[in-house]
């Protein structure tokens, strides 16, 4: 099995972003309550709230507030109305990102993001412009420390996933939509714990950057687009070498 894995590449960003505390609560609050409101409060019978709540225990997110995100969701804490956006975006090196965002307040995430993307050089695209440049996959990372990549391959093709990536301590599975499941369960039932399972948008081709000033844009932009506190999720089709990301800063 072969390709290239972006988890490497961008969670090396990631991580600093994540280290805002309370802004990752509130994303993961906003996550929870928005996947409770469409399937209900039992994470058992609602998938996509147990994807959130994976998230929210990446962050260290306290039980009672995940208790009461939950009740928003479902109707018992009085919640605001809450809605997702999507925005398509051309990056410097004309990178395709796309950012989801979970608010409560439509004008004010749209003038955030407006002024992020005008500062980071860069602009929003038409509907669908950028979006056809992805397909939604399933997505599942697991560390190379948990698991040896035989296992995980073996486990993998068993459950019915498409591919299998190894490359910088982490393998990368993806699926398609529909046995995006199946395939996250086999872990499960390995006990074999997960970074991260979404089913999210996949570049179908991806943009090397080889300027390093260049890709330097395009890594603040994104960053600073995932510190806004009412996005929840950034995509791209960026592809940085090992070589240019050594040389970076980062």
């Amino acid at each position: 099995m072969s390709g290239h894995s972006h988890y490497s590449t961008i969670k090396r960003k990631k991580g600093a972003t994540d280290a805002k505390r309370g802004v990752a609560f509130s994303k993961a609050a906003k996550a929870i309550t928005i996947a409770a409101r469409h399937g209900g409060g039992d994470p058992d019978m609602n998938l996509a709230l147990r994807y959130a709540l994976l998230k929210a225990r990446e962050c260290n997110m306290p039980r009672d507030n995940i208790e009461r995100a939950i009740k928003k969701g479902t109707g018992e804490g009085g919640a605001g109305q809450i809605e997702t956006l999507h925005y398509e975006i051309y990056a410097p090196g004309g990178v395709a990102i796309m950012a989801e965002a979970l608010t409560d307040n439509r004008n004010r995430t749209s003038g955030e993001l407006r002024n992020v993307i005008e500062k980071g050089g860069g602009t929003l695209a038409q509907p669908n412009a950028v979006a056809r440049l992805f397909h939604r996959k399933g997505v599942i990372t697991i560390s190379a420390e948990v698991a040896p990549e035989d296992k995980v391959m073996e486990i993998a093709l068993e459950a019915g996933a498409e591919d299998v990536i190894s490359a910088g301590g982490v393998h990368e599975v993806t699926t398609q939509p529909d046995a995006f499941e199946a395939v996250f369960k086999a872990f499960e039932l390995a006990d074999i714990k997960t970074l991260t399972a979404a089913v999210q948008p996949v570049p179908m081709i991806t943009v090397p950057l080889e300027d390093v000033e260049i890709a330097k844009k395009v890594l603040r932009l994104i960053t600073t687009l995932e510190e806004l506190e009412d996005v929840n999720e950034v995509y791209s089709n960026l592809d940085i070498s090992e070589e240019v990301m050594a040389k970076l800063d980062v």
